[in-house]
């Protein structure tokens, strides 16, 4: 016969005897021939806390933790050791992580797998279980709700962003001057100095400018942006003046040159950082002036002979010394102006084969100026598309979407080159 008698509880067939269990405890048993035991019901379980008000606290496995950060964002550091399976849980109690985040403090320990950054909870409502799983990989959400990496990692890369060429000015009008040289498109890089940080897992968008084919227009922007960065954007550049036009010539990363004397050139983008020079300005004759470059002025145009175009800058960052970014040379009476270092392009009248030059695609150089040619009018040269290029070690290489190239161990150094000529993206 089994039942209770007194304080001790008969188990039927087992031939043992357990003492009664106070309340709030369960009969739990280790297996066979093992005796039963009561043990407290939360045993093993998730113990909860009083709201949690200040603005740091420290945490105890096993815990739960509502947080309420409505007076303050609040730190919670996390214990110093942890065993396997040691579980915490914190959640939004009034709602406010939105406003003010629950950064977690790991005390030396990882999380993700990461010892840095300390990871912040900044939806508003959200509940954070973790567990320790390893030495590897530390704490882990189980559940966070917005499910993300709150530990990303940054790595550092270099950049060359240089904008489309502006083009060359257009004769149109049938008369016997030259016309500026366009400027050329902005130029901007970090390779040899300080790098940028971007963030794994973040997308990054790129945008390479055009040259302009429209008889002085301007180039069209090149662009690195994201959402956790200062945005890297390099200026079109200007287009030289167009007719015979006192102008000045159209502003942009470098001038545009000047086309009908007495007129100035375009102002580039002095910065800082600085993106290109001025175009330089029509003083005599019937010749035009240079477009700017990246580094140097466009020339002024001479009685005969157009200007040069501003010379450009010669940057390794793929691995090899290319020149990006030389303004185009001016239009001219009798002889053109040369084209700027990496880009641009001439005139020459008198000789309808002898016609502006383009910019080149991949350089952002400047188109050459437009002249008049024994009762012809010469196109002017088109501005040279921009060009985006990122470097970084081999192992810190994200994924890229449009790009025209990847190369890895570059120069033998462990490093990769990405390069677009079109618009992309970039995951780091």
């Amino acid at each position: 016969m089994s039942g209770i008698i007194g304080s001790k509880l008969n188990i039927r067939g087992s031939g043992r005897i357990a003492k009664l269990g106070t309340d709030g405890q369960v009969l739990t048993s280790s297996g066979a021939g093992v005796a039963a035991a009561f043990e407290d019901a939360s045993a093993g379980g998730t113990s909860w806390q009083s709201v949690e008000t200040g603005a740091t606290f420290t945490a105890v496995a096993g815990n739960g933790y509502p947080v309420n950060t409505t007076a303050q964002a609040c730190t919670v550091t996390l214990p110093a050791s942890a065993s396997v399976g040691d579980e915490i849980i914190f959640t939004d109690y009034a709602r406010n992580f939105a406003t003010n985040a629950l950064t977690i403090d790991q005390n030396s320990l990882k999380y993700q797998g990461q010892t840095s950054p300390n990871p912040v909870y900044d939806t508003a409502g959200e509940s954070i279980h973790i567990v320790y799983m390893d030495a590897t990989k530390g704490w882990i959400p189980t559940y966070d709700g917005a499910v993300a990496d709150e530990v990303p990692q940054t790595a550092d890369h270099e950049y060359l962003i240089v904008a489309g060429g502006g083009s060359g000015g257009e004769a149109t009008d049938g008369s016997s001057w030259g016309r500026g040289g366009g400027g050329a498109g902005g130029y901007l890089t970090n390779y040899g100095g300080t790098a940028i940080s971007l963030t794994g897992g973040t997308t990054y968008t790129i945008t390479v400018g055009t040259g302009s084919s429209t008889g002085g227009g301007n180039g069209g922007d090149s662009a690195l942006t994201g959402s956790d960065i200062t945005d890297v954007t390099s200026t079109g550049g200007g287009g030289g003046v167009n007719q015979q036009s006192a102008g000045p010539a159209n502003d942009g990363g470098s001038g545009g040159g000047a086309g009908y004397h007495p007129s100035t050139g375009g102002s580039g983008v002095a910065g800082p950082p600085r993106q290109g020079y001025d175009g330089g300005d029509a003083v005599a004759g019937g010749s035009a002036a240079g477009g700017g470059g990246s580094s140097a002025v466009g020339a002024d145009s001479e009685t005969n002979d157009g200007g040069a175009g501003g010379a450009g800058t010669a940057n390794s960052i793929t691995g090899s010394s290319v020149t990006y970014a030389g303004g185009g040379g001016g239009g001219s009476y009798t002889g053109g102006g040369a084209a700027g270092a990496g880009g641009g392009g001439v005139s020459y009248m008198y000789n309808p084969a002898r016609v502006a030059t383009q910019g080149t695609d991949g350089l952002g150089g400047g188109g050459g100026g437009g002249g008049f040619s024994a009762g012809t009018n010469p196109e002017p040269g088109d501005g040279g598309n921009g060009i985006v290029i990122l470097r970084m070690a081999d192992g810190d290489a994200g994924t890229p979407t449009n790009e025209d190239s990847v190369a890895t161990d570059v120069g033998g150094s462990g490093e990769t080159v990405i390069t677009w000529l079109v618009d992309g993206s970039y995951v780091a």
